[in-house]
């Protein structure tokens, strides 16, 4: 967030606290979605509730470790 972001949130909230409706004060800029690196990201797996066996080791109860949800696997 820049220091010009941050000052229009404070005044924003100084206007809304002291109900100033005389200048109308615009809406903050919208903060961006963090950017998650692509070894990171995770993705959905649809499984059964009743199945509690590791996707990569089919012997091992899941521990939820998430490698079987990574761009790795």
């Amino acid at each position: 967030m820049t220091d010009e972001e941050i000052r229009l949130l404070v005044r924003t909230a100084i206007a809304k606290h002291l109900g100033a409706a005389a200048a109308p004060v615009p809406d903050p800029p919208p903060v961006p979605a963090p950017i998650v690196p692509l070894s990171f990201a995770r993705y959905a797996i649809a499984r059964a509730a009743d199945d509690v066996m590791c996707v990569i080791e089919p012997e091992v109860r899941c521990n939820h470790c998430g490698y079987c949800q990574c761009h790795g696997h």
